[in-house]
């Protein structure tokens, strides 16, 4: 598989994922509450905000089908936040025995992507652009 294919379904997937849970999040924030979130966030404007980032990545995404390469930033701005947001919420609190008020399948997602993200994002385009 070629770098730009693992790139464009790399993006294909933040279309999905990200374009279904910002919607969500954006647009039905108490449906959001109860499936994205498990239960552990209340419906709030900053759930609200919180979607309109992640719709926001996945309509970059959208475009990073087509130019995988130059998309790549949004790549790294995901490796951050969802690192950042695993390190400083979920690891703490499954530490502290806290497992259930963590969002279960979006720890999971963010885990995942937290893992492949540094083998998929393109460091030298990246760094060569500076």
């Amino acid at each position: 598989m070629t770098p730009d294919l693992t790139l464009k379904l790399v993006y294909a997937a933040n279309v999905l994922v990200a374009g279904w849970v910002g919607s969500l999040s954006l647009f039905l924030p108490q449906v959001a509450s109860r499936t994205v979130f498990s239960g552990t966030a209340a419906a709030s404007p900053a759930m609200q905000v919180t979607g309109a980032l992640w719709l926001s990545i996945a309509l970059l995404s959208f475009a990073g089908c087509f130019a995988p390469r130059s998309f790549a930033v949004v790549l790294v701005l995901q490796l951050i936040y969802k690192a950042s947001w695993l390190l400083v919420v979920a690891l703490p609190a499954v530490a502290a025995g806290n497992r259930e008020t963590l969002p279960g399948g979006m720890t999971v997602f963010f885990l995942i992507w937290v893992i492949v993200l540094p083998f998929v994002i393109p460091w030298r385009s990246l760094l060569a652009q500076s």
